[in-house]
């Protein structure tokens, strides 16, 4: 069977202008409330581009998101390259979550805004996430109640953490002493042990955001 048909190199540049104009009026503004007037506009291409792309402005949305969030990801695969405990692998990726608002807070804000559709744990985008919970269940490392609840637990604490770091804008020290509550509190609520969790989260203290 014959795969899909490439895209051509025009509708290839007239999506990246979509996505760029989503990255931009996503930061101020729901989708909601961003006419697709304004998206064609800020992209400089015409109406009926936007719907060969895209079904609807929803539909926008959740690509400009995952764009984004792929991006996450890779960030988080690179910083736990190496890291077998699945504990700290969860939280590195909280960190790289934190460092990412601190660092490009426009787009992670575009994220934040669209981020509803990618909270499930058959989403493919929380892989990472979820096989690293599974495998701190099965070392007994955290609460049997994590096996359901866990990924929309720990992507809640991450998406909350962001937005108060892009709405408040703290300095390096107390981003890194923020995170290093956040992850107190949220590993402990997972049920790792205490003393681990203490000590991950003094190490987020001490590493500088930004």
């Amino acid at each position: 069977m014959a795969g899909k048909p490439l895209a051509s190199p025009r509708s290839q540049r007239t999506r990246a202008a979509l996505i760029a104009a989503g990255l931009d009026l996503l930061f101020d503004r729901p989708i909601d409330a961003i006419p697709i007037d304004d998206v064609v506009a800020r992209a400089g291409v015409a109406k009926g581009s936007f719907f060969n792309h895209f079904a609807d402005k929803h539909d926008f949305a959740a690509a400009v998101a995952a764009e984004v969030r792929l991006e996450v990801e890779a960030l988080v695969g690179a910083a736990n390259a190496g890291i077998a405990d699945p504990v700290a692998r969860i939280a590195g990726g909280m960190a790289v979550a934190a460092r990412a608002a601190v660092e490009q807070p426009r787009r992670m804000m575009a994220l934040l805004r669209s981020m509803a559709p990618a909270t499930s744990q058959s989403h493919p985008l929380n892989r990472g996430l979820k096989d690293d919970i599974e495998a701190a269940l099965a070392q007994g490392l955290i609460r049997p109640e994590a096996r359901e609840a866990g990924v929309p637990y720990w992507l809640g604490l991450c998406q909350v953490l962001m937005m108060h770091l892009i709405e408040t804008r703290p300095s390096h020290e107390e981003a890194a002493r923020q995170l290093g509550d956040m992850l107190l509190l949220g590993l402990t609520g997972l049920g790792a042990p205490p003393a681990q969790a203490a000590a991950l989260a003094d190490a987020a203290r001490r590493a500088r955001i930004g």
